[in-house]
């Protein structure tokens, strides 16, 4: 399996939503599960059926970020030298040509993509457009709305 790239923020996140469906929501649903098999018939039982759902849910849930932690390869972005490239885990400072106007994005895996707080994935248009790029660098990405232009006004490692 290939590796996952994923920021130390975003790993001890998943690590911490891992406890938490381990220690609280698994022994909730098997609780659950017990209360609704105690009411007799399952034939019939909605309250049975809701939480066999539900564990299935936080059961493959469980797997899926277990296999995303084993396959992670975490960066940790304070710890970077990349000799001001724009890589995994940078944040970028970008000023839109056409605009003027400034935008901050740190490049994170799949998991913590967040463009509301200004993460975006690595494999999204912006991001792969940037990879490699240093200060003073123009980046082209095509967006829905036509090609837009960027220049690389700074790169940090935080």
């Amino acid at each position: 399996m290939a590796t996952i790239p994923i920021t130390k923020r975003g790993a001890e996140k998943l690590k911490t939503e891992l406890q938490r469906l381990k220690t609280k929501d698994r022994p909730d649903v098997i609780n659950a599960i017990a209360e609704a098999r105690a009411q007799g018939d399952l034939s019939e039982n909605a309250e049975y059926d809701a939480a066999k759902d539900r564990q299935g849910f936080i059961e493959g849930r469980i797997l899926e970020i277990e296999g995303k932690l084993s396959a992670a390869q975490v960066i940790d972005p304070a710890q970077l030298d990349a000799g001001g490239r724009v890589v995994f885990g940078a944040t970028v400072e970008l000023e839109d040509e056409d605009s003027g106007d400034t935008v901050k994005y740190q490049i994170v895996g799949e998991d913590e993509a967040d463009l509301k707080h200004g993460l975006i994935n690595v494999s999204s248009p912006i991001a792969r457009a940037l990879i490699g790029k240093e200060e003073g660098d123009t980046a082209e990405v095509q967006a829905p709305g036509g090609l837009r232009r960027y220049e690389v006004v700074t790169v940090s490692y935080v």
